[in-house]
């Protein structure tokens, strides 16, 4: 009995030896098999990639051939702008020519154009040196004066009157540029030789519209203060009666808003028929007596910075209501 319990036990030890033995080597054939899927698969997706890369090179090179012929074409739009812009600065030129064509012939008919580009000269009175050789005061007139001064002197400021001019003219070109106005100037330097009856040809041969002489005054009597304006007497024997008028209006809005922004003492429009500078002009003129270089107070006003600013701005209001009659 215990011979045949003992063969038993061992026959289903053995059973149990052989079933473990075939599942383990069913098992390492299952992990052997999926190692070998994986790495079939890994292989096919570095296929798929290199196959899709090569298929992604010619598609990036041919972008960048597309490209080329852009960056070639560039250029060309270089002469295009090159041609364009001559032909715009000829049409300004042209433009602006034919408007002073146009204001001359107004002129002549006594008549005033009105709207923005309006053409003023700006005469800085006096030079360094001064030419003392005659010329006749007015068209005609036989009776002579010296072509141009050097002018007065400010003992305070330490300026000469051809100085301070400048100053202040070159401000007032520039705020009137600002303004839109266009702006010719009779200098722009000490160093010239300009007489007044030359300064007021300029003016004409520009199409100014209206001449503003820039100066500063003088008086033996060194408490004489204040700004004036000059302008042609109404028997004026040189001007048109048109211009007379226009000359003593224009005059009249320049003192009252130069003083107006300065607070300068106001004197007023005087007129005078012996000024070489205002019978010569073709246009309405004014002279512009700052303020008296022998006074001062006037003479360190005007040499200041902000003042002639000031100045400046009340020159160019009047300029303003003038054009805006």
């Amino acid at each position: 009995m215990n011979k045949k319990i003992a063969i038993i036990i061992g026959c289903i030890a053995a059973a149990l030896i052989v079933i473990g033995g075939g599942v383990f080597f069913w098992r390492t054939q299952q992990e052997k098999r999926s190692q070998e899927l994986a790495a079939a698969a890994k292989e096919q997706q570095a296929e798929t990639v290199e196959e899709e890369t090569k298929d992604e090179q010619p598609d990036t090179v041919q972008h960048e051939e597309e490209a080329k012929p852009e960056a070639v074409e560039e250029p060309e739009s270089v002469p295009v702008t090159e041609v364009t812009e001559p032909e715009t600065e000829e049409e300004t030129q042209d433009d602006i020519a034919a408007k002073a064509e146009e204001r001359a012939a107004a002129r002549a008919e006594g008549t005033t154009l009105t709207g923005g580009g309006h053409i003023v000269c700006i005469d800085p009175g006096h030079q360094a040196h001064g030419n003392s050789e005659q010329e006749e005061i007015g068209p005609g007139a036989g009776t002579t004066k010296p072509k141009v001064s050097s002018g007065t002197y400010g003992p305070a400021s330490g300026l000469n009157e051809y100085e301070l001019n400048l100053a202040v003219a070159l401000k007032l070109r520039d705020e009137l540029t600002n303004r839109g106005y266009q702006v010719v100037m009779t200098r722009e330097t000490h160093d010239v030789n300009i007489s007044n009856h030359e300064r007021a040809d300029i003016a004409a041969a520009a199409g100014a519209e209206i001449l503003v002489r820039i100066h500063a005054n003088g008086d033996d009597n060194s408490s004489v203060s204040g700004t004036l304006t000059m302008a042609p007497g109404n028997d004026n024997p040189y001007l048109s009666s048109d211009i007379i008028a226009k000359s003593n209006t224009l005059s009249r809005m320049v003192v009252d808003s130069f003083c107006a922004a300065t607070g300068a003492k106001n004197l007023g429009v005087q007129q005078y028929n012996n000024m070489s500078g205002i019978n010569w002009a073709q246009m309405p003129v004014t002279i512009v007596e700052m303020g008296f270089m022998t006074n001062s107070s006037d003479d360190l006003n005007m040499a200041d910075d902000a003042y002639q600013n000031q100045m400046v701005q009340g020159i160019s209001n009047g300029i303003d209501q003038y054009f805006a009659q």
